[in-house]
């Protein structure tokens, strides 16, 4: 799906200055940075390496610094997600006023064809009543709490008791994901949709 002109735009026509926070996620190779601008509506970007990331400047700068691994973008936030040789107070200062100069420059965070994936919590006229329930569940009560630690845990497929979800931002290789995907996600939906016997994970 294709992003409206209007969505693309960074910048208001008035001048507030943005402020920029970093917060921790529970993977430590990954920062959540909070601004206090909506970036995108709805959905989310997700960056995985320089070359998937040419309809976005500022993820590509990103990338060009060298110790970037993955750009994830939602709502007012973006998660950085580090090699590991570097070390965060190395490098915050320089990503939060890198993202704070950018967005104050009025310059394009996407390119205006750039596509996206929607969140897949949408019901689809095609959808069963398990599928339903199971987005509704994914919306309603993981999405929320997913995008606070800056990550996405999206929606992929059911398909014989086994559903299968994407991990994106913070989510994707963090090494207490599979906990939350067991302990947290796959025991809400085995209680509330009984059908369910197992949740897995796809790295997005």
């Amino acid at each position: 799906m294709l992003c409206s002109h209007s969505e693309m735009k960074t910048m208001s026509t008035d001048k507030t200055p943005i402020t920029v926070y970093a917060e921790a996620t529970p993977n430590p190779e990954s920062l959540k940075f909070v601004t206090n601008k909506l970036l995108v509506r709805a959905h989310s970007f997700d960056f995985d390496s320089l070359e998937n990331s040419k309809k976005s400047p500022l993820a590509t700068e990103l990338f060009e610094m060298g110790f970037v691994k993955r750009v994830f973008i939602a709502n007012n936030f973006i998660t950085i997600t580090k090699t590991e040789d570097k070390m965060w107070v190395e490098v915050i200062p320089a990503l939060r006023k890198f993202i704070k100069d950018f967005l104050e420059s009025g310059k394009r965070m996407f390119a205006e064809d750039i596509s996206y994936e929607d969140s897949n919590y949408a019901v689809d006229d095609d959808d069963d009543e398990i599928v339903v329930k199971i987005k509704e569940l994914l919306e309603q009560n993981i999405k929320p709490a997913v995008e606070m630690d800056g990550g996405a845990i999206d929606f992929n497929s059911y398909e014989e008791g086994v559903v299968t979800l994407t991990m994106k931002g913070a989510c994707s290789g963090c090494p207490s994901a599979t906990v939350t995907l067991k302990s947290g996600i796959e025991a809400l939906l085995k209680r509330m949709v009984p059908q369910v016997t197992e949740v897995v994970a796809h790295e997005g």
